[in-house]
């Protein structure tokens, strides 16, 4: 596939490459790296990862646009893959819709998801979850289609309704968001693989399913979801979760023994960062540039 190829294209070659397709989150760009060379063919930027990674904040609708875009730019600046990116409630009213996809498309993404919440949106997984009418949210689809200035782009609806108005009212907001121009469907929250199948059975675009770990869904495998009719299966903050509990390890046996000879051994080695990075082409590349060119040197000393 050429460089030239849109990110949304990108996208959909991998979709038709792997069933269901495994998306995997990334905090930051070293993430995205090594993500790609284990062999993931699509990558995702959580606005619950930027708000906790990046800023130290809870997921509850704090950050902004332009937070979101560092991230992606950053990680969009190493990797080839697709990215989905999490737009929470889109960031604003219909122009700030329309800008976001603009931006996005820009910094690289492939993918967008706006959700059905209201602006001060919660964690999906958390209670207490507050939901705009279903027009609202229709409306919310259809700036965000109108805004698109590459065709392949995906715009993917969020759909939080199951935990309050039950799974017949979420495949109906599916149905209409869907209708409005919604490439795909996030079902947030989903207890039961019969559920998925009946998202997939009433609505003809890709499911998506959010595997995150603690949450209210079940940690159902690739097989299950397959054959529960399930697109694409997402792993949000997995490699987050036990980076930040490795982290404490570390800072609480470093405090605690004056040494961090305990936990070496938990640590990624020098010449594994090294080789994820090409640290030594790198290099390689220095010494061309700099060398001291032979003929230059013969002429002077002549």
């Amino acid at each position: 596939m050429s460089e030239s190829t849109s990110a949304g294209t990108k996208l959909k070659a991998a979709l038709k490459a792997e069933k269901p397709l495994q998306v995997i989150g990334t905090i930051n760009a070293y993430c995205a790296v090594m993500a790609e060379k284990v062999g993931f063919r699509c990558l995702y930027i959580s606005g619950a990862g930027v708000a906790n990674a990046s800023y130290g904040l809870p997921d509850l609708g704090i950050t902004t646009l332009n937070d979101v875009i560092e991230d992606v730019r950053r990680i969009s600046s190493v990797t080839g893959l697709p990215i989905i990116v999490d737009a929470d409630t889109g960031f604003g009213s219909a122009f700030n819709i329309a800008r976001t996809v603009r931006q996005m498309t820009k910094a690289g993404a492939a993918a967008i998801h706006i959700e059905d919440q209201v602006f001060a949106k919660r964690c999906g997984h958390r209670p207490g979850k507050a939901l705009v009418s279903k027009e609202e949210m229709v409306d919310r689809i259809k700036a965000a289609v109108d805004a698109k200035t590459d065709p392949d782009f995906i715009i993917m609806a969020r759909t939080d309704a199951i935990a309050s108005e039950g799974l017949h009212a979420a495949i109906s907001r599916a149905k209409a968001y869907v209708t409005a121009g919604a490439d795909m469907i996030f079902a947030e929250a989903v207890t039961r693989l019969e559920d998925y199948k009946e998202f997939s059975k009433a609505i003809n675009v890709p499911i998506l399913a959010n595997i995150t770990e603690f949450g209210q869904t079940p940690l159902f495998t690739v097989d299950e979801l397959k054959g529960a009719g399930v697109s694409l299966v997402l792993y949000p903050l997995s490699a987050f979760r036990a980076m930040s509990a490795a982290a404490l390890d570390v800072y609480k046996i470093i405090k605690k023994t004056g040494s961090q000879k305990e936990v070496v051994n938990k640590m990624q080695s020098r010449d594994e960062l090294y080789d994820f990075l090409r640290y030594e082409e790198y290099e390689r590349k220095l010494d061309k540039l700099f060398a001291p060119d032979k003929d230059i040197c013969a002429v002077k000393e002549s």
